[in-house]
């Protein structure tokens, strides 16, 4: 990406969790919420990279300008390297002796330490504080504290020391060694110095601005390794004792100014918190005071792009004995030091200005705030009152989802009407097995109402299953009882909550469907036996059918027998033929 216009510091949404945690640790709350991502609101940013250093997800970034770096030296015109002077916490002492090596290899033209620069607008801060010794005074070397006064406390910006940064103080230095045409690229810790180069009165002074993560990157890319890189020094060294700058008291010990921790006129603060508080200090009508203020903690050793995982006060003492150790040259008797100057602008960020009280009420309403005394003031979604979350929500940086106890409210409430509507019974014991509470489906089971809550459940039904679970033998118990007294069969679920010290129990009417059972098994022995009963009428008609049928044959056979006797007889004689012709007429007579 171009380090010419665009965000520095935006949200890589892929990578947002919804923890709410950038919004809760921005100082400005420059982060607005869409649908649950979080991103930052340009005109709020300061450029203070604390989101970046604490999101736990990565989601937080600054724009990254190797690629920009990388062209303007492939461009083929002198660029020279600027080194911020808390370079000496971030590297080792063989690394810091081996960088310079490695960024001529880059194909540097120049390599110097920015603290060059620093000496120069520390004579300039205390040639201006001298000038105006009945006033109070914030020096601004650091660009947060400049983007904080102008969009948060512009009624300070009188206060504010009109001299540039020493990044571009040796800026401008560089590009008069490297004559016209010639390009500068500052390297540091601090992600605000994109957004300051890019600053109108600042255009074309610093060409592009890398971080000590980048520049790692880069070398990385390029195949350099520090360890393989010979020892070498940087083009210049800086005067005085300017590679103290970048630590807290480091301004006003380089411009020989009061450095007693103690002194009354004179404050060093680091870090947000201290920021805020000391500028409260300053009062038009009291003592005049200097106050050296530093965003990061314990100054510019704890910038966001540092690459080194030791702590502050480790990079501190690691500093401290780089600066001691490498004592700057010996100032020159006279510095021009009147083309330092620059100038500051108030850009005021309106935050409760356009908002109604009916809007905020609104709000408030909608969470379950409306009352004083609802109004916890948690500081869970990351704003410090109820009402500055209400003023976010109506300005469309913030959700009314964003408040925990509201979302937690919430869900209770639906677990609540889930429990109400269950038609399944539910019932809740506390640790003696006295009821607390009970569902309607279970009211009406047991045709009971609210008044038995903190009678035994023994009032209701045999709490044997319950006793096993206050026992602590079982957590769960799952049985099918009949309740006769009301005509109730229930398959029934108990288990014990043992942090709460309570059991439950929840209760299936099943009474229907084993009444069904019941009647199936009834008709299926019904028809068993009807089965059964009609087999036997079967057979018993079968074997009357069978001795009808066998009678028949045998009369038959006789009937067959005296035809033919007949028919013989009319041949021997009339009385023989006469015989058989009567037997077969009282046969058929009888039939």
């Amino acid at each position: 990406m171009s380090s010419q216009g665009g965000q520095v510091v935006y949200t890589n949404k892929a990578h947002c969790r919804d923890c709410y945690r950038c919004l809760r640790v921005c100082p400005v709350k420059a982060i607005g919420m869409d649908d649950g991502q979080a991103y930052v609101v340009a005109e709020r940013c300061i450029s203070c990279g604390t989101c970046i250093r604490e999101c736990p997800q990565g989601a937080k970034a600054f724009r990254n300008d190797v690629d920009q770096a990388a062209r303007l030296i492939a461009s083929g015109v002198p660029v020279g390297a600027s080194i911020a002077p808390s370079f000496a916490s971030a590297f080792t002492e063989w690394e810091r002796k081996c960088l310079p090596s490695a960024l001529r290899r880059l194909g540097f033209a120049y390599v110097g330490e920015t603290a060059i620069g620093a000496y120069h607008t520390a004579l300039r801060t205390r040639e201006i504080v001298d000038a105006r010794p009945n006033r109070s005074h914030i020096t601004t070397a650091c660009p947060v504290v400049v983007n904080y006064i102008e969009r948060y406390r512009p009624d300070l910006l009188d206060l504010m020391i009109p001299v540039v940064s020493p990044m571009l103080a040796h800026a401008r230095h560089i590009k008069e060694r490297l004559g016209h045409g010639s390009r500068v690229v500052f390297i540091g810790p601090c992600v605000a110095k994109k957004a300051e180069a890019e600053r109108p009165e600042n255009a074309g002074v610093v060409d592009c601005v890398l971080t000590f993560t980048e520049l790692e990157e880069w070398f990385e890319r390029e195949g350099i390794q520090l360890a393989q890189c010979e020892e070498s020094h940087f083009d210049e060294e800086p005067e005085g004792e300017s590679r103290y700058f970048p630590l807290v008291g480091g301004i006003l010990r380089t411009a020989h100014m009061e450095t007693d921790v103690l002194a009354p006129q004179t404050i060093s603060a680091s870090g947000f918190d201290e920021l805020r508080e000391s500028l409260e200090v300053l009062k038009p009508s009291g003592l005049p005071m200097i106050i050296e203020p530093l965003f990061c903690h314990q100054g510019c050793i704890n910038g966001p792009a540092m690459p080194t995982r030791a702590n502050a006060y480790a990079r501190r003492q690691v500093l401290l004995g780089y600066a001691t150790s490498a004592r700057g040259r010996t100032p020159q008797p006279y510095t021009d030091t009147h083309g330092l100057d620059t100038r500051f602008a108030a850009q005021p960020v309106l935050d409760a200005e356009g908002v109604s009280e009916e809007q905020i009420r609104a709000v408030l309403e909608q969470t379950g705030k409306a009352n004083p005394e609802n109004q916890l003031n948690c500081g869970a979604c990351g704003y410090a009152t109820c009402r500055d979350k209400a003023i976010a929500v109506v300005r469309g940086m913030a959700e009314p989802g964003m408040c925990i106890p509201y979302m937690r409210r919430l869900a209770e409430q639906r677990t609540d009407r889930i429990i109400e509507t269950s038609p399944n019974g539910i019932v809740i014991l506390d640790e003696h097995l006295r009821i607390l509470s009970m569902n309607p489906a279970f009211r009406r089971f047991f045709m009971c109402s609210e008044a038995v809550c903190g009678r035994p459940i023994s009032y209701l039904m045999d709490a044997e299953p319950f006793e096993q679970l206050a026992t602590g033998k079982t957590d769960l118990i799952e049985t099918t009882v009949k309740h006769a007294r009301h005509n109730l069969v229930c398959h029934q679920i108990q288990y014990a909550l043992r942090e709460e010290r309570q059991y439950v129990g929840i209760f299936v009417n099943i009474t229907r469907t084993q009444a069904d059972r019941e009647k199936l098994d009834r008709l299926r022995t019904q028809t068993v036996a009807q089965a059964q009963e009609l087999l036997q009428h079967q057979v018993e008609m079968a074997q009357t059918i069978a001795g009808f049928l066998g009678e028949s044959t045998a009369q038959s056979e006789m009937l067959l027998e005296r035809l033919m006797l007949l028919a013989g007889g009319s041949r021997d004689g009339d009385e023989g033929g006469k015989r058989n012709t009567d037997w077969i007429a009282d046969t058929y007579t009888s039939k």
